[in-house]
């Protein structure tokens, strides 16, 4: 049995944006370009004073190794084992080799240099290291200064420079949401993009291919609401003659047959012009106060279902009640034709849901929402009841989401604009009392 890892602390949102993470790479990239080159000058710095104390020192204890052999009087800061000579430098002396060492002497640094005397004995002197030891420390904290001073100037440019790629790219993705939303209008318009003679670089190309993109699947959709438009249109004259025509045929089965698959042709003409209507965004809406419940209950005696009524709240909203009555009829229809009874109508404040009892609306309808003529394996798909009623409530500013219910059964969720502070429906307002 596998056991889920448990996740570490959840870091912010703002870690995720490029701005951060150049940043971050920016900031590492110095701190590691100015590790080196202060280890680089540190090393070299320290090697060349080391280097010239160790001389001096050297130059001294030949100097005074002289003197002594010559049995003259050694100067200060020079003598046979003098106190305070590192053990491991006298070794070296009183094994016959000179070698130099700093330590410390009296707290302060010092550079010993020491050879071999008689006797398995050392002789050594002292040179003051304090001014290069002073020379060192300095020219660390200069490094320091300097990389801090120069990683942050960096990173002030380095952020501003990202700052202007990442405010394209989110101008960029902006638009784009705003064309997945149905605002074929929107464009970039990247001013890279206007000049053919400037070099793009990667962002107006995307930007560019963004907007060219947008353009050929406005044309595209442009093209198809025209047709299905044009063919309704051309459609609703000879439906016409063909439905006076079945009138004036005789009493029976087929003339009955004939007179339904006319009357089937005459709404798909009229569901595919309202389509039409809704794809170019020409519907007006004439807003009133109304009282929800009322209106609900047309709609359900309406739709001639017998579905039951539940009213939780009522509430009065500023709503076009032509077009709701016709959200409401179509998911009554498309539930009494689609799912099972009961069908159960609920009002609870501006919340209107439709319930069936069926099998439930497909997967892709509850992920993708209602598309139009599409169907699922068997079954006989949802036609455009619930396209046109999605198109009629975006008109009316509303929600409208599908789901299926956990105990089975679809139910289509209507979600109207509403403020408290605005109900102000008169009594009476919708023909009741």
């Amino acid at each position: 049995m596998s056991h889920a890892q448990p996740r570490g602390p959840r870091l912010p949102a703002w870690t995720a944006t490029l701005t951060w993470k150049a940043a971050l790479f920016i900031a590492v990239m110095c701190c590691a370009l100015a590790a080196l080159l202060g280890a680089l000058v540190h090393v070299s710095v320290t090697n060349q004073t080391v280097g010239q104390a160790r001389e001096r020192a050297l130059t001294r204890l030949e100097d005074v190794t002289k003197a002594y052999e010559a049995g003259d009087r050694l100067g200060p800061g020079a003598g046979v084992d003098p106190p305070g000579l590192p053990a491991r430098l006298r070794e070296l002396a009183a094994g016959g080799e000179r070698a130099t060492m700093v330590g410390p002497r009296d707290s302060r640094p010092t550079m010993w240099a020491a050879g071999p005397a008689d006797g398995g004995r050392a002789i050594a002197v002292e040179v003051d290291y304090a001014q290069g030891a002073r020379t060192i420390d300095g020219l660390d904290r200069a490094i320091l200064g300097s990389s801090v001073l120069a990683i942050g100037a960096t990173l002030l440019v380095g952020a501003f420079a990202v700052t202007r790629v990442t405010r394209r790219l989110h101008q960029t993705a902006t638009v784009a949401r705003r064309i997945s939303a149905g605002d074929l209008d929107a464009r970039v318009d990247d001013p890279r993009t206007q000049e053919p003679q400037r070099h793009q670089d990667e962002v107006a190309a995307v930007a560019a291919a963004l907007d060219t993109m947008a353009s050929s699947l406005q044309g595209k959709l442009q093209s198809e609401q025209r047709f299905t438009a044009d063919v309704a249109h051309e459609l609703r004259t000879p439906l016409t003659g063909l439905h006076a025509a079945a009138e004036l045929l005789p009493p029976g089965r087929p003339t009955e047959l004939v007179r339904d698959r006319v009357a089937a042709l005459r709404t798909l003409t009229e569901d595919l012009l309202e389509i039409s209507r809704l794809d170019a965004k020409s519907e007006r809406v004439e807003l009133d106060d109304h009282h929800l419940a009322p209106l609900a209950e047309r709609a359900v005696r309406g739709s001639g279902l017998g579905a039951e009524l539940v009213v939780v709240r009522d509430v009065c909203v500023l709503t076009d009640r032509r077009r709701l009555e016709r959200v409401l009829g179509n998911l009554l229809a498309n539930a009494g034709k689609y799912g099972r009874q009961p069908v159960v109508v609920t009002v609870d404040g501006p919340v209107v849901s439709v319930r069936d009892h069926g099998d439930g609306y497909p997967a892709y309808l509850v992920e993708h929402g209602p598309q139009r003529f599409r169907t699922e394996g068997t079954s006989k798909g949802h036609g455009l009841g619930l396209t046109i009623a999605l198109g009629q409530a975006a008109v009316l500013g509303a929600s409208l989401t599908f789901a299926n219910a956990v105990d089975g059964g679809a139910v289509a969720t209507l979600t109207l604009p509403y403020e408290e502070s605005d109900a102000t429906c008169a009594k009476g307002a919708d023909g009741t009392a």
